[in-house]
């Protein structure tokens, strides 16, 4: 074979772009990383946070299939702020992060989803597998949502927090709708 003088040109921006790869990769420990990396370079290509577990979520490899809230928040950085999501889109992102499929499926069953998912309901359904009452759900909804980092309690629009708890007890069927009424006036007048 003849060889050239040519020279091959690395781009500069390559090294550092495949040592951010590989960092995340280490971090995430993806089952199937042919996907993941499909996955995280197209991410990066629309400009996207791609599917990387932050340092803090750094979990031993028999917890990766436990859902946690620290999960959640990525996954809800991840929609980005949309409403709806599309159901193949949303089970490809539960994918990446190793949750379990059968907890997918049952919060799809639980809230009727379809191809369209109104974001927000399926988020207070997946924190109801994690809370035993609708007030700790309510808690890691708002742990999920909020944007505060101080110290102090998470905090979400009264809005949101509204139409999440009227939204969660209408599922739970054991509530009625006069207390769930009642019990927002209380929190908007304490607010």
């Amino acid at each position: 074979m003849p060889q050239t003088d040519k020279q091959i040109c690395i781009p500069p921006e390559l090294p550092e772009l495949l040592k951010q790869f590989t960092k995340a990769a280490i971090r995430t420990q993806p089952q199937d990383l042919i996907q993941w990396a499909a996955d995280y370079f197209g991410a990066m290509s629309r400009g996207e946070i791609p599917p990387v577990r932050e340092r803090s979520e750094r979990v031993a490899l028999s917890n990766w299939a436990e859902l946690t809230p620290e999960l959640l928040k990525i996954l809800h950085s991840r929609v980005a702020g949309r409403l709806i999501i599309h159901a193949d889109e949303l089970a490809q992102m539960w994918k990446v992060l190793s949750l379990p499929t059968d907890l997918f499926n049952s919060v799809m069953n639980v809230g009727r989803f379809t191809e369209e998912i109104e974001w927000l309901k399926f988020l207070a359904l997946a924190c109801s597998s994690l809370g035993v009452t609708i007030a700790k759900t309510l808690k890691i909804v708002c742990e999920v949502l909020s944007s505060d980092h101080d110290s102090g309690p998470p905090r979400i629009p009264f809005s949101t927090f509204q139409f999440l708890y009227t939204y969660i007890a209408e599922v739970d069927g054991e509530i009625s709708a006069s207390h769930v009424s009642r019990m927002l006036n209380y929190i908007e007048q304490e607010m």
